[in-house]
Order: C-alpha cells, then structure tokens, then sequence
C-alpha cells in the first residue's frame, strides 16, 4: 500500500477530479490524504479519502470573491494582479502550511505526491526537499499550454514570496521557473486525445487519459437532491466559483427570459444574480449534473471543462458563455466538432443569447455528434490512479538521479531509446 497526498486548489472544477482519482486509489488499496479548502471535508469523505483543511471557509470564500480581478475583464477597482491577489489572501503562507502538512504526513519510502498543475507548488517543494516522486494533474489543456507564462509570473512577480516559502525549508531560490516546471516525474491531462487535438497541442511528455466525470465520485458544493429541475427544462450554471466577467449572470438572466423556456439557474451564490427572476425561471443552489443533464433540453454555462464533459458524457446541447483562464480554448475545442454553440463576452446581449439558447433546446442532432467523438465516455480516474500508482517503487539511484531531468528531457531520452513519448507525440 501507497500513501499519496494530493494538494489542489479552486473550486468543483479544480477539487472533485482530485477526489475521483483519489477514490480509485482508494479502491486499489491505497491510502490517499487530501490537503484543498475545508468546505470539501464532507466531499473527501464520501470518496474514502483522508482530509486536512489548508484554510477555513471564510478564507476561502473570500479568496473567491478577490479572484474575479483576476480577469482581463474585470472592471475598474476591481482588476488585480497574482501579486496583489496573494497578498491579500495570504497565499504564500498557505502553501507554508501545506508544506508543513506534506512534510508531517510524509512516509519514507511510500509516498506519492500529487497536485494541481501550476499551482500546487507545495507539493513540488517538498518532492524536492524529501527526494519523494511527484505528479502534476492538469485539469485543462491551457494549464500546461500557459506554462511559460505561469513561470514568467512566478519568477518575477511572485518570486520573492516563492523565495521566502522555499528558505523556510532550507531550500535554494527557483534559477530557471519553466525548468521547474518540467522536471516533475509524471504530467497527467484528464481530458481525451480527441478534445486535445481540436486545439493547440498538450506538450508530448504529457500523458493524455480522459475527462475524469468527477461528479460522479462525490457532491459538488451546494448540491440538493430534492430540489431536482424538471425534465425538459434549461440548465444555466457559472460554475461553483465567482470568477466570472461581471455581465455574466446578468444577460444570461434576461435572456433566459425571452426564450419562454422553463429555466434552472444552478448557483451556489445568490447575490451574484439579479434579485428579481424572469416568471420562467427559478434559482437553487446546486444540482448532482449527473441526474441531471440526461433530462435537460440544454445547458448553458461559462467554459469548465468539468461541466463541458458532462453535458458531453449526458448527450445535452451546449451554450458556452467563455471569458477569462482556460474557458475560451475549451469552448473553442467543442465548436470546432459543433458540440456547442459558443458566445464570446462581446455578444452577451439578451437576444442574441435566448436565440442560442432556444436553438440548442431545439438541437436533436447534438447526441449523435457527440456519439461521433466521445462515445462510452466513463472517466478517467482508474487510469489517471494506475499511472500515479506506477511511481511509488522502489528507487535506484540511477532514478534518483534521472529525476532531476525535466519532463521533456526524459521524453527525449525515452524516444532515443526507440520508446513512445508520453502524450503521443504532440508537439
């Protein structure tokens, strides 16, 4: 048995697919703690897995109303940049504290560790510090595409905190970020070779599975059974997060009104919504998607690719509202195989919203494309768990010392060697 200690951090999107893979770890006999925000204690019970709380619910509520500044559309005041972002949300003394976690929970010899690309720099550091394996999950395609950039931010506007976190463990500063950011043992891409294809490519060394369905190992935020739409109607969501371009919910709300169409808005923050509803639609905080969208006449929604891939996996019309992070190169992956009707910020307009709305509830011919790409779509997490469990081993030194190669430095050696590159070859 394997102990692996998963950091991740955001919302439903960035959390859920953590405690799927963690909960197929779990069914193979592994043990699995997970370091993420406390109001997902409940979530990584139900998935058998273990829990430690990086902040408390307050914290993290506030980080999410601070992270719409993080938009290029954010307005005014509201614009912040990751160095602002940070230091109001005490983020460099989180990842400390995850590295303290990391560093108490850590077996000798039998640990993994795992987390969210980009950000879970924690688990990078004290993979460095202890000499143990580690993974990056990366939950979209722009996460290890925008790699450059996250290195650029990290060493220059992040870097003196980054710096101040890694002297605590008695570590040397980050010489070269984007070096950094390859020399880890394993990249793991939940989405499918079909979705990557359809845009720019995953770096080759990037090992491709599928989209992980992690609704289906545990509840999202908010979520509530009983409160379950009625077949037919339209789901609109913005995700369990806030950070949404500030017209988001507003145009949506009136158009949902024109359309006539019996609507669900699913969200889990009331105020970010119009505080007078259209007759035809209703508002509840959450809803188990799975049961869901099987039913729906369409879903309408901001760009997740974990709400995209279950509209894909229940056969259900899409209507893509993107702005902002990975959500445009998602929605533009899905055009390009006419699974979703996809309008940009600039086009947020009621009627030409109800209009998409209104034709992707009339769209009988969406089941069969999607049947085209992503037929017995079941998720990825027992293959993303095999991949994770293949790393804990015993070590040689020559692994050891292989192990301060990059990502991409390894592929090489692999194809020198008459080896497949990890990602099939996608440049």
């Amino acid at each position: 048995m394997s102990l692996f200690l998963m950091v991740t951090h955001g919302s439903d999107g960035d959390v859920l697919p953590f405690a799927a893979v963690g909960a197929a770890l779990v069914a193979a006999g592994h043990r699995v703690e997970l370091l993420t925000h406390a109001p997902y204690r409940d979530a990584a019970a139900a998935a058998g897995l273990g829990f430690h709380a990086i902040d408390d619910e307050p914290a993290f509520e506030r980080a999410l109303a601070d992270s719409p500044g993080l938009l290029g559309s954010a307005v005014g005041d509201e614009r912040m940049g990751w160095g602002e972002y940070y230091r109001r949300n005490d983020m460099f003394g989180q990842i400390a504290r995850e590295c303290a976690l990391l560093r108490e929970l850590h077996l000798p010899g039998k640990t993994v560790l795992v987390g969210r690309h980009t950000s879970g720099v924690s688990v990078r550091f004290v993979a460095e510090l202890l000499r143990s394996p580690a993974a990056w999950l990366a939950l979209a395609p722009t996460q290890v595409l925008a790699a450059p950039v996250a290195a650029h931010v990290y060493g220059t506007e992040l870097a003196a905190g980054f710096t101040g976190v890694r002297a605590g463990l008695g570590l040397p500063p980050v010489a070269d970020w984007r070096q950094w950011f390859d020399a880890c043992d394993a990249v793991l891409g939940l989405w499918p070779r079909w979705f990557d294809e359809a845009g720019p490519r995953a770096p080759y060394w990037t090992e491709l599975l599928d989209f992980p369905l992690a609704d289906t190992a545990t509840r999202a935020l908010g979520e509530r059974g009983a409160d379950a739409p009625a077949p037919g109607s339209v789901i609109v969501t913005g995700g369990t997060g806030r950070m949404l371009h500030p017209g988001y919910y507003p145009a949506l709300t009136e158009a949902a009104g024109l359309t006539g169409l019996p609507t669900t808005l699913v969200v889990r923050h009331r105020d970010l919504l119009p505080a007078r509803l259209p007759a035809n639609v209703r508002w509840q905080p959450g809803a188990r998607f799975a049961d869901v969208l099987p039913q729906a006449a369409a879903l309408v929604h901001h760009g997740g690719i974990g709400t995209l891939a279950r509209a894909l996996a229940a056969g259900c019309p899409q209507v893509v509202m993107a702005d902002g992070i990975d959500r445009p190169d998602n929605a533009a992956r899905l055009a390009r195989h006419d699974l979703a009707r996809v309008v940009p910020a600039e086009r947020w307009r009621p009627a030409p919203l109800a209009e998409a709305i209104a034709a992707a509830a009339g769209d009988r011919g969406y089941a069969g494309r999607v049947r085209m790409v992503a037929e017995d779509m079941t998720g990825c997490a027992p293959a993303a768990a095999r991949q994770l469990a293949a790393l804990e081993r015993p070590v040689p030194p020559a692994v050891i010392r292989l192990r301060g190669l990059s990502a991409r430095q390894r592929a090489l050696l692999r194809t020198a060697r008459g080896g497949v590159p990890a990602g099939g070859g996608a440049t």
